[in-house]
């Protein structure tokens, strides 16, 4: 299950929650950092990534917008098929 479905099975009281918890955990990374003492530079990336993903539910939920998809499989538009099997002719 990846993130963006774990924060849709939560209720809006839960991710508001998560919400505050991320925020108070980016502001701990960036003091850390700042001093040097954060190992891991990504782990800022993939929080701030999880603050948007929370705050873009809150937002289609405010709004009563339908749940988005988790990948929308694209249809594969048909190559056309030529007679030659390569080569010259």
């Amino acid at each position: 299950m990846n993130r963006a479905q774990i924060y849709h099975d939560m209720t809006t009281q839960e991710l508001r929650t998560e919400y505050n918890n991320k925020k108070q955990e980016l502001f701990n990374l960036r003091f850390q950092h700042s001093t040097g003492q954060l190992k891991n530079p990504l782990v800022l990336r993939q929080v701030r990534r999880d603050i948007a993903r929370i705050l873009s539910i809150l937002k289609e939920r405010d709004e009563g917008l339908p749940r988005t998809p988790a990948k929308m499989a694209k249809p594969k538009a048909a190559k056309p098929k030529s007679d030659k099997k390569g080569g010259a002719a």
